[in-house]
């Protein structure tokens, strides 16, 4: 299990590096169009997992959505203190 923060940090490392193997290079190198719909899709995702499938698929489909804002925050140059200055 890893915290938000750790998440990030783990997604910032492998962006920094290039990776060509991995999931989160390959969605940066698509671009935030691509990104923005994987949000819409997640977000979609999470509403129907609310109301038809319990809670701990929809913990999932929230850890995707969480997963994707991150990405996205990556590909926008957000920091996590970008964000949290609004919470």
């Amino acid at each position: 299990m890893k915290t938000f923060e750790e998440l990030f940090a783990e997604l910032k490392s492998k962006a920094e590096k290039g990776d060509p193997n991995s999931g989160t290079v390959k969605e940066l190198e698509k671009g935030v169009h691509f990104i923005g719909k994987k949000l819409n899709e997640e977000a979609g995702e999470v509403w129907i997992a609310a109301e038809y499938e319990g809670n701990e698929r929809t913990a999932e489909e929230i850890s995707q959505l969480l997963y994707h804002a991150q990405v996205m925050m990556l590909a926008k140059g957000i920091s996590l203190e970008d964000v949290y200055k609004y919470l």
